[in-house]
């Protein structure tokens, strides 16, 4: 796999928590704040369910600041992206601005698919409230996930990891048909 990449729309969202968790990294609970600087990739190794077989899957987990001073960086960012995590803690305000304007920058002019997006709306604390949000029209077709790694880690990884699984399917898919139109392009 290319690259996978996580977004943040809010500061304190806890993205690089969910990042260390999803890429099985150490340092995955607690500890003190530190925002992101631009972007922190994690390279890992996962074995996924695609189509009943399981297959291993090189993931590149980009976690980018959802600080907008690091808006110059998101070309250099979105280059070779095969799809977004976004990633919002649902108490904070205005997340819905936010995640417009993200969306606009990543999935529009990638012209990705919805199917290659989800959505996290993240609960750090244990035991907090999912509070229902409502996000603009433009999400309608992507997966809105409300998440928590203290009370529901392992239904976490496993939407994760369907996700994951479903982008692993359509990068597939893509390659072979761009094979065979060069095939069939042969003069």
């Amino acid at each position: 796999m290319d690259s996978m990449m996580l977004n943040s729309l809010k500061l304190q969202s806890g993205k690089s928590t969910l990042s260390n968790f999803l890429a099985e990294a150490t340092e995955m609970y607690g500890g003190e704040y530190h925002p992101t600087q631009g972007c922190r990739i994690l390279e890992y190794e996962t074995n996924l369910d695609v189509r009943g077989k399981s297959v291993k899957a090189d993931v590149e987990l980009w976690d980018c600041s959802g600080d907008r001073k690091f808006e110059t960086c998101w070309p250099a960012i979105s280059k070779d992206c095969n799809g977004i995590l976004f990633v919002f803690n649902p108490d904070q305000a205005n997340h819905d601005q936010e995640l417009e304007a993200w969306y606009e920058y990543f999935v529009q002019q990638l012209a990705l698919k919805h199917s290659h997006c989800i959505v996290f709306a993240h609960c750090k604390e244990r035991g907090q409230q999912e509070n229902r949000v409502e996000l603009s029209e433009l999400f309608s077709n992507i997966p809105l996930i409300h998440t928590n790694l203290e009370d529901d880690s392992d239904n976490v990884k496993q939407v994760f990891d369907n996700y994951l699984a479903g982008l692993l399917c359509a990068m597939s898919e893509k390659h072979e048909q761009e094979e065979l139109n060069i095939m069939n392009n042969r003069p």
